[in-house]
């Protein structure tokens, strides 16, 4: 996981917002190696540590409503590349056809077995193949769909020179953020304009004072989150 010179990111990367950012992350550069390092080793014996409870999850999920187990969908990661994030299904099959791309209070798509999931984080763990695979890191900004990335400005951007993350200063401040979108009339609306720019506000911080010393902390201010 080596950053890649300016002149071979993507075009729409290179502009005098990001460029602050890049110039500090390329001082960085054995840190983000070890990050990487890291992410393989723990994913790896995550996964088969957490092998029995994945068995579990895919039995009672396909037990509520015959479907398939686990979500794919459509994501962005660093420079911009698309990827299929891993998540246990936790809403009725089609769920992205019938209504908002973010999730609401109460959202009737949400199956039984879901509402669980979600409460507990459980939902997430098979992004540990993601992150695994490369896609994806263990702190991070989270990675958007590609809708809502045409949105960010020419400084959000910047969060793209990093692989997108699993938990995050974000993930953390908007734990509850189905919640406050709640029964809004146009939840995307109101995520684009309201909730993105809060959250990017976080995502620039970790990007500028990228650090393994900051990273650990978040990791384990997320395990208390969860717990909490």
């Amino acid at each position: 996981m080596v950053l890649k010179r300016w002149e071979d990111l993507p075009d729409f990367m290179k502009n005098d917002a990001v460029r602050p950012y890049y110039e500090k992350l390329k001082k960085r550069r054995a840190a983000i190696f070890i990050k990487r390092i890291f992410d393989i080793i723990v994913s790896g014996l995550m996964i088969l540590i957490l092998s029995p409870v994945f068995l579990i999850l895919v039995i009672k999920i396909k037990a509520d409503d015959h479907g398939p187990a686990f979500f794919r969908q459509v994501r962005i990661t660093r420079y911009g590349r698309e990827f299929r994030i891993f998540k246990f299904r936790t809403m009725v099959v089609n769920a992205d056809k019938l209504g908002a791309q973010v999730t609401s209070g109460n959202d009737p798509r949400v199956t039984h077995v879901g509402v669980k999931l979600r409460k507990y984080r459980l939902d997430e763990l098979p992004q540990l193949f993601n992150v695994f695979k490369g896609d994806m890191s263990f702190v991070g900004t989270r990675p958007e769909v590609p809708r809502y990335v045409k949105e960010y400005s020419e400084e959000m951007m910047a969060t793209l020179l990093m692989p997108a993350g699993v938990t995050s200063d974000a993930s953390i401040m908007y734990k509850d953020e189905s919640e406050i979108i709640g029964n809004a009339e146009d939840p995307d609306k109101v995520y684009i304009n309201k909730v993105l720019p809060e959250k990017m506000k976080y995502n620039l911080e970790a990007v500028e004072d990228f650090s393994l010393g900051r990273e650990f902390r978040l990791l384990f201010r997320t395990v208390i989150a969860v717990c909490k």
